[in-house]
């Protein structure tokens, strides 16, 4: 495990250079940016200052059921690492701070849209597929998640 790393909020700029790389390299740029990165919460892992690793997180308020309580619901997006730091620990380390940030700003659960070839790291957080594969171009996916 990398014990050099630093965890510390980032710009949603900062994140898409990693996004691009890591994610969707034969995507153009503007395909890696989500639409409500302005509203999320970002973080960045850093080796001494150089960023390392993005993950985005987005909070919000969601109805249980109709006529329901309203809840606050979390989903993480854009979770990169570069692949020279891959299989160190990093994603772990950034995925704990996600989760704790996310509870601290009082939501009740987590998800994500996970590629189906990362499902066995995220069901070490406790995440489990609460749907069918998906596509995303050829990537298969499935929607993940936990309650916190």
């Amino acid at each position: 495990m990398l014990t050099t790393l630093s965890i510390r909020p980032v710009t949603p700029e900062q994140t898409y250079s990693l996004r691009h790389s890591v994610l969707w390299p034969d995507k153009s740029p503007a395909y890696i940016k989500v639409e409500n990165d302005t509203e999320g919460y970002h973080f960045g892992g850093f080796r001494q200052d150089e960023l390392i690793a993005v993950i985005s997180l987005f909070v919000a308020d969601e109805v249980v059921n109709p006529g329901g309580a309203w809840i606050g619901r979390a989903r993480f997006r854009k979770f990169a690492v570069h692949p020279d730091y891959q299989h160190q620990g990093i994603g772990t380390l950034l995925l704990n701070h996600v989760i704790a940030e996310a509870k601290r700003l009082g939501a009740a659960s987590l998800w994500c849209d996970a590629r189906m070839d990362a499902a066995d790291f995220y069901q070490r957080f406790g995440m489990k597929a609460v749907s069918e594969v998906f596509y995303k171009g050829p990537i298969p996916y499935a929607r993940f998640s936990r309650t916190l």
